[in-house]
């Protein structure tokens, strides 16, 4: 008996699909989204643990170091300058908030606790992908549609471990230095904000900052830039490693967009995981 394809055969031989097609196929639409949504992020996570695997290798000094500089040394400054203004505005709108509840001496407390716990972690984490992540997801692209990995597999080279583990690695090691420094920057551009231009106390404030941290804050944001840093390296590695295999272009064009959607789906599960984990930590 032949197979029920759910369409019907009219009398010129061509076919009609069943009224019941026109009800189930919003759902197979959603069905195929869902299996192929599933496929990808099964994919990026065998990509995440190969290349976490291959961290301890001993060759991998020296590219770690390298990548340090590029995706770290080389983000301080804008770093710097984002945490400066960030904390500059969080002082700003919390000094005048808090003076209509009477409360401005709180203000050290709510630019260091707002700082360590989510603003730092997050935006450190959203300045390295859009400097950091959207060059290195182009550059691991245009060496796969160069055929340069595939180059690396002919020598008998890992790409995985020679292109990519450093990286995550770098990353693992550069988010929270980085995550700390605009803490700091933060912190001192709510006392310029708060304390040189609107006039609150200099000592409250300062009084303020170390009363209301402890070590447990510092910690909290220490391991969200950690987790971070783990799930945006491998994203814009995997987006750039296979660019090649995108459905919708290819070439320089799958690179382009390769590189948005590095950039984009990065910066969604940075907002998505600060909630997941500060549902955990807090």
């Amino acid at each position: 008996m032949a197979p029920d394809t759910g369409n019907q055969i009219l009398s010129n031989g061509k076919t009609r699909g069943r009224p019941g097609g026109l009800l189930t196929g919003p759902f197979a639409l959603i069905g195929r989204a869902a299996i192929s949504w599933i496929n990808d992020l099964g994919a990026w996570a065998i990509f995440l643990v190969l290349g976490l695997l291959k961290i301890l290798h001993p060759k991998q000094a020296f590219r770690v170091i390298e990548q340090i500089y590029y995706i770290g040394a080389r983000s301080t400054m804008i770093i710097m300058l984002v945490g400066l203004f960030t904390g500059m505005v969080l002082g700003l709108q919390a000094y005048h908030a808090l003076v209509k509840l009477g409360a401005e001496g709180a203000l050290g407390t709510l630019v260091a606790l707002s700082l360590v716990r989510e603003l730092g972690p997050v935006l450190t984490a959203i300045m390295i992908t859009a400097r950091a992540g959207s060059a290195i997801t182009a550059e691991i692209g245009i060496q796969r549609i160069s055929e340069q990995i595939d180059a690396l597999q002919t020598m008998r080279i890992d790409p995985l471990g020679y292109l990519v583990t450093p990286k995550i690695m770098a990353s693992i090691i550069s988010f929270p230095l980085l995550t700390a420094l605009f803490d700091l920057i933060g912190i001192l551009g709510g006392y310029i904000s708060g304390v040189l231009l609107l006039g609150a106390n200099a000592a409250t404030y300062q009084y303020r900052v170390q009363a209301s941290m402890d070590a447990g804050d510092v910690v909290h944001g220490l391991i969200k830039a950690v987790v971070f840093a783990v799930i945006v390296s491998a994203v814009y590695c995997y987006q750039g490693y296979f660019a090649h295999m995108r459905r919708d272009s290819h070439g320089a064009k799958a690179v382009g967009l390769s590189t948005t959607s590095a950039v984009v789906l990065s910066c969604v599960l940075i907002l998505v995981t600060d909630y997941v984990l500060t549902a955990l930590l807090i």
